[in-house]
């Protein structure tokens, strides 16, 4: 039924406007009070043993998806934001301190943020200097994260991204391109710093002039 009516919403930009209005406080991005305790309950999907501290805000609704896995912890002053793409985060996961997530995203099992981590799968539009940024078409492109991955403090991921599985971002990077899986990267913009070897089972550092380059 809302899958229906979102459907009737792109096709009647009154309707849609109206829709939002309903759910959305004018110029505001958090949901009115019985979205939030009534209509998102009955719709997201939610594991055992998950916490979400009280001073989270969960900035989502009911036309796109969210679920959060069994036994993961979000912590306080995060941001979680799915109107413009669905947001999915896996098991045994914690999402740290003020982080800001931005759907469309995708996050594992098992995987670690740090704190102020932001990650964004849309981008504003600014072609037309004659239109507020604020007003044109934002581009979307989900961020994915794979499992047991852990990003440090104050990184940032770009729209489009994905990040393979057991790979580490250092603290204040500026993630624009994929990361292999088994990778650490570091830097704005972020550059392989080490690979695991699976013979030597072992983390070893790329030599500068042979990093291997990150790609969209």
């Amino acid at each position: 039924m809302i899958q229906k009516i979102k459907y009737w919403a792109e096709e009647h930009p009154k309707l849609k406007q109206f829709l939002l209005l309903l759910l959305l406080p004018k110029n505001d991005f958090r949901p009115r009070w019985w979205v939030r305790n009534f209509l998102n309950p009955l719709k997201h999907k939610r594991g055992k043993g998950v916490i979400v501290r009280r001073q989270t805000r969960l900035d989502v609704l009911p036309f796109n998806q969210f679920s959060i896995g069994d036994n993961t912890l979000i912590e306080a002053f995060t941001v979680v934001n799915n109107g413009m793409g669905d947001v999915h985060i896996g098991k045994n996961t914690l999402i740290g301190l003020s982080n800001s997530l931005t759907g469309p995203l995708q996050v594992g099992d098992d995987v670690m943020f740090a704190q102020n981590v932001a990650l964004s799968g849309l981008n504003h539009g600014y072609s037309d200097i004659n239109i507020p940024i604020r007003q044109q078409e934002c581009k979307t492109s989900a961020v994915v994260v794979g499992n047991n991955v852990w990003i440090g403090a104050n990184a940032v991921v770009t729209l489009g991204v994905h990040i393979g599985e057991n790979s580490i971002v250092a603290a204040g990077s500026v993630v624009t391109k994929n990361v292999p899986a088994y990778t650490i990267v570091a830097g704005n913009p972020a550059k392989i710093m080490k690979q695991y070897n699976f013979e030597t089972e072992e983390w070893e550092r790329i030599v500068y002039a042979k990093k291997e380059k990150l790609t969209k």
